[in-house]
């Protein structure tokens, strides 16, 4: 029964990914191989398994989502994850975008891994994060920190990339802005706590952030010292 319900789930993450190849989000072949391999099913709440591999955000509990898979997909591509780089996720919730990156950046019998730090400011979102990720096999290329988003997390900085996965206010926080490399590469949704938001791609170099607006987007508020009050 176990192995005939892990290739129904297989079967349904080959037709999404071949969707999203379809639509032409998807189009790099290592987001390809990572969308591929990272079982989406096991990082939602039991009761949403059967819709886990729809192009869909899906609830997590604490009025929190799991992003559709075509914005996961999206912001991999722009992210440009290279294997062996350090990468800071704000907003951890299922932890499923940390296991995407993670492929990307320390894949199977990676001679030089990278690793994801990723800050969650729900505890409870926390643990269950950490439970999927060592369910799935990714707790050794990815540490889970509780804790404000917004201040980053300057113990491991300066990160290749960083990840935004909540709106933030039109003013990026400066923390995230300060622990990127020189040459690295910021992917992040801005604008307004509820509506009128766009997904914002911003390259460092040196003193200088060139920022480049891509699509509208939703996501929920980035809540934090440098983003919006709870």
């Amino acid at each position: 029964m176990a192995s005939i319900l892990k290739m129904h789930f297989e079967e349904k993450r080959k037709r999404l990914v071949e969707s999203l190849k379809d639509r032409g989000i998807l189009t790099k072949p290592e987001v390809i191989k990572a969308m591929s391999v990272v079982p989406r099913h096991m990082f939602v709440p039991k009761d949403a398994e059967s819709s886990a591999y729809m192009d869909s955000p899906l609830s997590i509990g604490l009025g929190q989502t799991i992003s559709a898979p075509h914005m996961n997909a999206m912001m991999c591509e722009y992210l440009e994850l290279k294997e062996g780089e350090k990468v800071l996720e704000i907003g951890t919730g299922s932890g499923y975008h940390a296991a995407l990156c993670a492929e990307l950046v320390a894949p199977e019998n990676s001679q030089n891994p990278g690793h994801i730090f990723t800050i969650e400011r729900h505890k409870e979102l926390v643990e269950n994060a950490k439970k999927s990720l060592k369910d799935t096999g990714y707790e050794h290329k990815v540490t889970v920190i509780h804790g404000d988003g917004t201040l980053g997390y300057p113990e491991e900085a300066p990160y290749d990339k960083v990840l935004v996965t909540a709106a933030s206010p039109t003013k990026v926080p400066v923390p995230l802005r300060d622990q990127l490399k020189d040459g690295g590469i910021l992917c992040i949704p801005a604008g307004s706590k509820s509506f009128a938001q766009n997904l914002y791609v911003i390259k460092k170099h040196g003193t200088d952030f060139k920022s480049t607006k891509i699509t509208g987007v939703r996501f929920v508020p980035l809540i934090g010292k440098y983003g919006f009050e709870s």
